[in-house]
This record gives C-alpha cells, sequence and structure tokens, in this order.
C-alpha cells in the first residue's frame, strides 16, 4: 500500500489531568477548534461519548464527574489524532454499517451511508423476484474493501453465494476478518485481483444474478479538493476513478456481458453529479432492459440500478 502524506496539521498538545467530564470536553473542543476540525464540541463529545460508552444524555448526566485516568489518556490521544483530521473511524478501527460495526484500518476505504443503498436495492430485488426463502443467488462483489456489502448481502440474503474480488490483498485480509466476525467467511469465495479479469482466472465462477461495487469514483482533478481526512488517510486506490472518475464503471461494464445470468440486477455506487455520463455508459452497453437510480439524503443520485430482466440478454 502506498505511504499516507502528512496533513500538514499543527500538533496538538493536551494533556491534562484530575479533570471532569465536562472540563475535559471544553478543552479538547478548544484544541479541536483550533485545529480547524468543523464542529469540535459534537466531535469531542462523540469521541469521549464512545470511550465511556455512555449516549451523550450519558455525558450531560455526569458531566461533573473525574475522568478515570485510562479513559481520559486514550480521549487524550485520540483528541491529538482527530485533530490531525485523522478520521475517527481509523482512531477506533471501527465503523458502522447497515446496523453492524465493521473492522476498518487505513488499508480500506471507511463505509459510507450512500453505500447501503446498495444493499436497500439488492435485498429489494431479491425479495421482489424470488422471496427471501434461500434460494441461491449468485453474488460478486467488485472491489470488496472492508468486506461491507459482501458480508452483509451474505448476512441479509440466505440463500447467497457471495464472490468477492479485491485487488489489494491487505484489504482483502480486512475483508475475511470482518466476514469471519459475523460468521459467514466460508459462505464468501475470496478472489484477490481485479473485478472480472480476476475471475477471468477462476477454472469455472458462476454466472452472477446480482452484481454490486463502490468502484473508485473521485476525477483526477477532485483529488486535490476532498477533505484532509479523506486526502491524508483513505488509500488513494479506492478513491481515484482516473481522469473523469470513471475507468472503474468502464471496466465493470466491459466485463459484464461474459458473467451475468438472468435475470440479473448491477448496483453500482458514483459520484454526485456523475449521473449523466454514467448514465449513458450503462445505455452504450445496451444490457440492460431498465435503469433506475437510488439517492442519497441530499437528494443526489448516487446508486445505479441496471436490470435484466427473465428474457435473453440484448445483445445488439
Amino acid at each position: 500500500m502506498k505511504e499516507r502524506k502528512s496533513s500538514k496539521k499543527p500538533e496538538i498538545k493536551m494533556s491534562f489531568n484530575n479533570v471532569t467530564v465536562e472540563e475535559a470536553l471544553r478543552r479538547a473542543s478548544f484544541c479541536l477548534g483550533r485545529a480547524e476540525i468543523e464542529q469540535p464540541r459534537a466531535e469531542a463529545e462523540l469521541m469521549l461519548a464512545y470511550y465511556l460508552k455512555v449516549d451523550r444524555l450519558g455525558l450531560i448526566m455526569n458531566n461533573d464527574h473525574l475522568l478515570p485516568q485510562d479513559i481520559l489518556a486514550r480521549f487524550q490521544d485520540a483528541v491529538k489524532r482527530r485533530g490531525r483530521a485523522e478520521p475517527f473511524a481509523y482512531i477506533t478501527g471501527e465503523k458502522y454499517f447497515y446496523g453492524r460495526c465493521f473492522s476498518v484500518n487505513k488499508n480500506v476505504l471507511i463505509p459510507r451511508p450512500e453505500t447501503e443503498l446498495i444493499v436497500e436495492g439488492a435485498v429489494e430485488w431479491v425479495v421482489r423476484r424470488f422471496g427471501l426463502a434461500g434460494q441461491k443467488i449468485c453474488c460478486v462483489d467488485l472491489g470488496t474493501g472492508s468486506g461491507a456489502l459482501a458480508v452483509t448481502l451474505a448476512l441479509e440474503i440466505p440463500g447467497a453465494e457471495v464472490w468477492a474480488v479485491e485487488l489489494y490483498d491487505a484489504a482483502l485480509q480486512t475483508a475475511k476478518k470482518n466476514a469471519a466476525k459475523f460468521g459467514v467467511e466460508e459462505k464468501i469465495h475470496w478472489i484477490r485481483g481485479s473485478y472480472f479479469q480476476a475471475l477471468d482466472m477462476v477454472g469455472a465462477p458462476p454466472g452472477f444474478n446480482l452484481i454490486v461495487s463502490n468502484p473508485p469514483y473521485v476525477s483526477r482533478a477532485d483529488m486535490e479538493k476532498l477533505p484532509s481526512g479523506v486526502k491524508y488517510y483513505e488509500p488513494s486506490e479506492a478513491l481515484h476513478g482516473g481522469d473523469d472518475g470513471l475507468d472503474g464503471v468502464r471496466m465493470i461494464l466491459e466485463g459484464l456481458p461474459r458473467f451475468m445470468k438472468k435475470p440479473a440486477i448491477v448496483l453500482v455506487e458514483v459520484g454526485a453529479g456523475q449521473k449523466e455520463k454514467v448514465e449513458d455508459l450503462f445505455r452504450k452497453t445496451r444490457l440492460y432492459d431498465s435503469i433506475s437510480w437510488r439517492c442519497d439524503l441530499a437528494g443526489w443520485p448516487r446508486v445505479i440500478e441496471g436490470h435484466v430482466y427473465d428474457k435473453r440478454l440484448k445483445t445488439s
């Protein structure tokens, strides 16, 4: 993996003893504010609540209690790291996705809420087409990263036989760790390589009814505009999608005809503002009987759905 660049954030000096919850929050908020972290008080509360294993109400009810020294030490370290723009998910080593706590590290992209739209679309399609009675569904997650999609689909769809493809070994090991954590490691076929090219090297992979991917989709120009926490800490190979951000989408669409089995659905996450270009790429394949979109909370189309019905695939 590539060495991480420095965030060039000033070093936070935060060392104190025998303080109450409120005083620790006040000092941490001041330090984070000086480091130009947005909503410093909210971030401080989030971190301290995590280490105390309470919610925000718990912080308020215990604001005059002295912090235990071990909690204080961990909190101070977290504030220093957060002040350098390091995402809190990397500090704790975990991130919730679709209601489950996944292990994450700097080898994998931090799962985002919009990626849950892929799971929602996949589960709805399976229920509509097959029900959830355990009928076998062949699924592939292209570029699995932390394994959040592959593991979640294996858990949410009882009849899913899942294939997880990942180019980088360190990321693949993280995905396997998450699969083992949720008891589905043996339900998933692990393939190291690039998208469908990796499956070309497998003896006899099945045809897939369900194809999902969250490929890199940040353009070359937009890479420099990313927030510091993303630009300096998250793996660039999971973000940079080429000059226009759509290299990964093109690679997926190129390999699809060899591996798709009707009926099928293809769900791919893309960046905000990429709808027209991505939809044009999908339509030019002439593979799909219908195309639809799922939008994030801000209203941006973020997940494209390509549907292939039971009739013969279009090839001309």
